[in-house]
């Protein structure tokens, strides 16, 4: 057996080593645990295959979406994701990136949106929808979101957006608020954003479209805020309601600033 004082050096390496994982907090771990994801993030493939839709003539009229005009003129997809929703003067209507698809595949392609919209989520067009949104998303990596918010039509979206936050209802009396409405809540072991400012709004809206791991699937924004609608209790929204939209509308001007990650990684 070695005398105690060759047994002290070991014991104080392991105490102090035991002293460093304590530290370690349950957000540190997911962090960790996304980066070493991140490397191969799937989201990668549905970007690429979303920039080939763009590209390709399809619908019955046989045409591409590079004639679309998703804010900043025809075509031009790069930083557009960080100033969407807004509002669009040929539809009269503020809309989302997913939104304002579905009127381009309607109008250039002749795809009917509403279909679409209605599609079961991972089938048919809603699937390659969810494609052509990581590309649109991944042509704004990095760069700052800057929300118009000066017309009518965007103040008011906006102003909707923040009592749809804050509305409770349902079964079990929830809002949005209720996990994201202030700092240090969380749900099992992930930490939750507050939504209502930076960074929170930011990372939160910023990550979105996201490949999830936990299910094998690509979410966009629309799709991750009917999911929290129903994990609310709520009635499941329609695809590319005002009211997701005025939601979206809501977080973005919120987190006005914050970084782009999309299309990113989530458990």
């Amino acid at each position: 057996m070695k005398p105690v004082k060759y047994l002290m050096p070991t014991l104080l390496l392991c105490l102090a080593s035991a002293g460093v994982w304590a530290q370690k907090t349950a957000a540190d771990g997911i962090a960790e645990y996304r980066a070493m994801l991140a490397d191969g993030n799937p989201s990668d493939l549905f970007e690429a295959k979303g920039e080939g839709l763009w590209k390709q003539a399809r619908g019955p009229k046989n045409a591409s979406l590079e004639k679309c005009d998703l804010g900043k003129g025809p075509g031009i997809v790069k930083g557009v994701f960080v100033e969407l929703p807004r509002y669009f003067a040929d539809t009269q209507k503020v809309q989302d990136m997913e939104s304002r698809l579905l009127t381009c595949m309607e109008t250039l392609q002749g795809f009917k949106a509403a279909d679409i919209a209605s599609t079961a989520f991972g089938r048919g067009e809603q699937n390659n929808l969810t494609a052509l949104s990581a590309y649109i998303s991944a042509e704004s990596r990095g760069m700052k979101f800057n929300l118009p918010n000066n017309t009518t039509a965007e103040k008011t979206m906006y102003e909707v957006g923040k009592r749809l936050f804050f509305a409770r209802g349902g079964t079990h009396d929830f809002s949005c608020s209720s996990c994201h409405g202030e700092d240090g809540k969380r749900i099992r072991l992930q930490d939750l954003p507050n939504l209502t400012q930076n960074p929170g709004a930011g990372n939160g809206f910023g990550a979105w479209p996201a490949y999830r791991v936990s299910n094998g699937q690509m979410w966009s924004m629309q799709l991750r805020l009917n999911d929290c609608y129903r994990q609310q209790r709520f009635p499941y929204p329609l695809f590319g309601s005002d009211a997701t939209i005025a939601l979206g509308m809501y977080l973005g001007v919120n987190g006005k600033g914050g970084e782009s990650v999309a299309p990113a990684i989530k458990r």
